[in-house]
């Protein structure tokens, strides 16, 4: 990531959310040249200097101090995420500084794995720092997909999210609000990893990929990510409601535990028994289909992928 441009850009569409009435400005008639405030009005707000706001909107951090920066958070109303993105880019972490983030090959300890296996009713996942998927169980991909089928460099959430018809339809009308989280929060994980050439790469290409993720990337919106709500419409168990919980692994570096539970005694909980019935037990946990589903087309069988490596391009 250009940090420098980042800061910039990020100034600039949050500042043109604004109007003068939204900060205490008087709104003089005629039709204003630029949309939301100017670069005067916003120091004006912040009670700084126009220059030393501009030279900061510029990407000039040097002799910005937390506490100008804090005034120009209030001034432009961001919320706790874009606070602390903001601090984040005006003060990038050094490479010594900066999180952990697990390699793309990285492996998943036996201990890790078995128990993602022994949660028969709770889809789980190992999700690296760059949204890669590098290990999942059985119910995992019976709600969400094959995703042993997946060549390795594209078995990540932004591929799935933006790329991948079947998880679209899974997600139904709540597609739109899945995609803008999701692009939300791989921006605060690129402001933490500045110099992360993988997750750069792999942002690039999103960006070419999709058109709707470079969409929503240039929104600049930010979010952290610990829990959500997944309403999905699965084509052979109907509605499911799960609750997403988003887990560090301190012991493994740069990686986290996604689990996704059912509300206990409700339909969706009564659904995923049955789904882990009609399972192919035969199938390993890298992936597995329903016992009814339709045979692959005709061709060359694919190689069983590596699970805990996942390349991004």
């Amino acid at each position: 990531m250009d940090v420098r441009t980042e800061l910039s850009e990020f100034l600039k569409t949050r500042r043109a959310r604004l109007t003068p009435a939204d900060v205490g400005l008087p709104t003089y008639g005629g039709q204003r040249r630029v949309a939301g405030l100017r670069r005067e009005e916003l120091a004006q707000a912040a009670g700084v200097s126009v220059a030393h706001y501009t030279r900061l909107e510029q990407g000039h951090t040097r002799s910005v101090s937390p506490e100008v920066v804090d005034a120009i958070v209030a001034a432009l109303r961001l919320n706790q995420q874009e606070r602390e993105y903001l601090h984040r880019l005006v003060r990038p972490p050094r490479a010594a500084e900066q999180p952990a983030t697990a390699t793309a090959t990285a492996d998943v300890r036996p201990g890790l794995q078995h128990l993602l296996d022994s949660m028969e009713l709770t889809p789980a996942f190992v999700v690296g720092s760059r949204s890669n998927i590098v290990a999942w169980n059985r119910i995992g991909a019976a709600v969400f997909g094959d995703l042993a089928a997946l060549p390795p460099q594209r078995r990540t959430w932004s591929h799935l999210i933006f790329l991948d018809e079947a998880f679209r339809l899974l997600h139904g009308t709540r597609w739109w609000h899945v995609a803008r989280t999701h692009v939300a929060y791989i921006r605060t994980l690129a402001a933490q990893h500045p110099q992360d050439t993988e997750l750069t790469a792999h942002l690039d290409a999103m960006r070419v990929e999709s058109r709707e993720f470079r969409r929503l990337w240039e929104t600049r919106d930010v979010a952290a990510w610990t829990n959500r709500e997944y309403v999905l419409q699965h084509p052979t168990a109907g509605e499911l409601r799960l609750a997403g919980e988003w887990v560090l692994l301190p012991n493994d570096p740069g990686m986290g535990l996604e689990l996704c539970v059912p509300e206990p005694g409700t339909p969706s909980e009564t659904q995923l028994r049955l789904l882990t019935e009609t399972t192919d037990r035969k199938s390993s946990g890298q992936g597995l289909r329903a016992k009814d589903a339709a045979d692959p087309p005709a061709g060359p069988a694919p190689s069983d992928p590596d699970r805990r490596a996942a390349r991004l391009t």
